[in-house]
């Protein structure tokens, strides 16, 4: 049983700004980074001058290194696979990676997997959740 505030892995989250932008971040503490983005407490963040924002999906992992993996697999993407991991929409996601199959961004970022693949575990499968508004 989880007590609020009990630190229990990391979290990768995705955040809805005010603009209607997304911003993508991890944290072993969820519900206290939301509090920060909302009360601007960290003046450079992308965050600060696009409040309120909303928690609009997070994945839980056990291994740091794996959070920050996919928070940069996550923060390379576009707006339409991010909102379709948000919507679980997986369809769409495979869809929207097919799009970029065989592109110079493809091989960009198969170059960069392969480069970091003797420093890093591969991703663990993460518990993806849905935050509903």
């Amino acid at each position: 049983m989880n007590v609020i505030g009990e630190k229990t892995g990391l979290w990768l989250y995705i955040v809805e700004c005010s603009d209607r932008s997304f911003y993508t971040g991890v944290k072993n503490d969820l519900e206290r980074r939301i509090f920060e983005h909302n009360e601007g407490i960290i003046v450079d963040c992308y965050t600060h001058n696009r409040r309120p924002v909303k928690l609009v999906y997070s994945e839980e992992f056990s291994n740091y290194l794996d959070a920050i993996n996919r928070e940069k697999q996550v923060k390379g993407w576009s707006r339409a696979k991010k909102k379709a991991l948000i919507e679980n929409d997986f369809r769409k996601l495979k869809e929207l990676s097919k799009t970029y199959h065989g592109s110079q961004f493809d091989m960009l970022r198969q170059a960069q997997h392969d480069n970091n693949s003797n420093c890093h575990p591969a991703l663990s499968s993460p518990k993806g959740r849905r935050i509903h508004s």
